[in-house]
Order: structure tokens, then C-alpha cells, then sequence
């Protein structure tokens, strides 16, 4: 296409007046838009200070937990579906025959890396005892990386943590999805 096609049909900018030339009209409209929000509801929070308030916290994807079992044993059995699910791969598990008769294996070691993590909830849906849930904790620090790597000890903690404000699902029988 060339510029002196006739089908291009040019048009010329329209002049600027005085206040045009000046932005007197943009920053009317941006002070309107100052002044709006200067006498607006604040939404900003002091955070930790002033914790946010989720509508249904069961729903929320947080930090991992391991969860026990009513003996106070890790309720994993090493099946590493949970590791086969998550697409981030950030599970690690190595297995060993467990010392109790109830089953045949347990996690000698069981690390994730929350850093990795996409908190999908993928190893969640795929545990079948209901071993490893996501908690509504949501500020998850850590000064390295290495810190950042919940191995079991950590996530048996953080059940320790947060078992009486969040029961087990399955014990439970909420379902966080439904309302109740």
C-alpha cells in the first residue's frame, strides 16, 4: 500500500486550543482522580501487623503440611504419588520399610522445595491418606534457599501448627469447596 492510494483516507489531528496546549484538561483530571482517592476507603493493610482476613480459609493454598495419624506417626506411606503428580517437581521423597505393622513403608526423608512449589494442590488431590495437605498459611519466609526447603521434621511442625485451626479434611468430612 502506498501513501497515495485513494482507499487510505487521511485525517488530520484537530487543533489545540490554549488549555489543550497547556494540559490544563489532563491535570484537572488527574487531580479529580488524587482528590477521589484521598478521601476514599483504604484498602492498604499493615501487614503482619494487621493480619488479612480470607473469605474461606480452607480453600486457600498455603504452606505445606504433613499430616499424623492418631498415634502421632507421619501418615505417609511412601507411595510417592504425590511426588509423581506435582508438576513442579519439587517433592522429594526416600522410602524405608516401615517399623510398624500397619503398613510397608514410611518417608525417611520427604523435603519440598517451596520455592519450586506452584501451590496447584496437584500432590493434595493425589495423596490417597490424606498425608499432605495445604494450609492457609500464606507468609512463608525464609533468608535462604535452604530455608526454604521444608523437609519432614518441618512439615510435621507445621501440622503441630496448624491441626486445631484446621482439622484434617478427612477426619473432618468438610469439604472446603461446598459450603456447609
Amino acid at each position: 500500500m502506498k501513501p497515495d492510494d485513494p482507499r487510505i483516507q487521511w485525517v488530520d489531528e484537530p487543533p489545540l486550543g490554549l488549555a489543550g496546549r497547556m494540559y490544563l484538561p489532563l491535570v484537572v483530571q488527574g487531580l479529580a482522580v488524587t482528590t477521589r482517592h484521598l478521601f476514599s476507603k483504604k484498602v492498604t493493610q499493615s501487614f503482619p501487623e494487621q493480619r488479612p482476613q480470607f473469605g474461606n480459609p480452607l480453600i486457600y493454598r498455603g504452606v505445606h503440611r504433613l499430616n499424623k495419624d492418631d498415634q502421632g506417626r507421619v501418615k505417609c506411606v511412601a507411595c510417592f504419588l504425590c511426588a509423581t503428580a506435582c508438576p513442579a517437581h519439587c517433592i522429594d521423597i526416600i522410602a524405608a520399610e516401615s517399623p510398624w505393622p500397619d503398613r510397608e513403608k514410611y518417608p525417611e526423608s520427604f523435603t519440598i522445595d517451596e520455592l519450586r512449589c506452584i501451590f496447584c494442590g496437584m500432590c493434595e488431590e493425589a495423596c490417597p491418606v490424606d498425608a499432605i495437605e495445604l494450609t492457609s498459611l500464606f507468609d512463608l519466609t525464609g533468608r535462604s534457599r535452604e530455608e526454604m526447603v521444608f523437609d519432614k521434621e518441618k512439615l510435621l511442625s507445621v501440622y503441630d501448627m496448624t491441626k486445631d485451626a484446621e482439622p484434617m479434611r478427612s477426619v473432618s468430612g468438610v469439604d472446603p469447596v461446598q459450603p456447609a
